[in-house]
């Protein structure tokens, strides 16, 4: 396994830690080295350019971006590198995540994002769709992914297990 972060995680405030945590305990799980960041697209832009610019040159393949309120930071990620972003809207505000996720997945025409869920479970999934974009290229990581997936389908037949005995 590599030494050098291959996902970074870049969150508009120190807040988002809460819900982007489990992005990193995810990876973590999986054994996929990164980074997290605190970085906003408006109060920090240079930092969030810098770090976008210099992403690839220091080995990340992947970079996962989480805001709330007008949530410009995944787009700011991805007008400055060609690297997969993935954002993860931030849920608590004034519509508890919508206008995260509209202003997140709403992105022009040549700008993609790829956005997940609202909250927890978008966190997790950035997580896994950035395992899964790393295993096209990496034979452990797809074997570790694969096996993550069957522990899923174990646990849901042993789940069904447990309802009907």
């Amino acid at each position: 396994m590599t030494s050098h972060p291959l996902v970074g995680i870049l969150m508009g405030s120190k807040s988002d830690w809460e819900t982007m945590q489990h992005t990193a305990l995810t990876l973590k799980s999986l054994g996929i080295p990164y980074e997290a960041h605190v970085a906003s697209a408006h109060r920090t832009p240079e930092k969030v350019v810098e770090f976008c610019k210099g992403a690839e040159g220091r080995g990340m393949k992947v970079i996962i971006a989480a805001a709330g309120g007008a949530a410009h930071l995944a787009g700011v990620c991805a007008s400055k590198t060609h690297l997969p972003v993935l954002g993860v809207p931030m849920k608590g505000w004034a519509t508890e995540g919508m206008d995260s996720l509209l202003s997140t997945v709403q992105m022009p025409s040549g700008i993609p994002v790829g956005t997940l869920a609202i909250g927890k479970a978008g966190a997790i999934n950035a997580a896994l769709l950035a395992t899964s974009i790393l295993s096209l290229g990496d034979t452990g990581i797809r074997e570790r992914y694969l096996a993550f997936r069957e522990a899923q389908v174990e646990k849901a037949l042993k789940d069904d297990d447990l309802v009907m005995p």
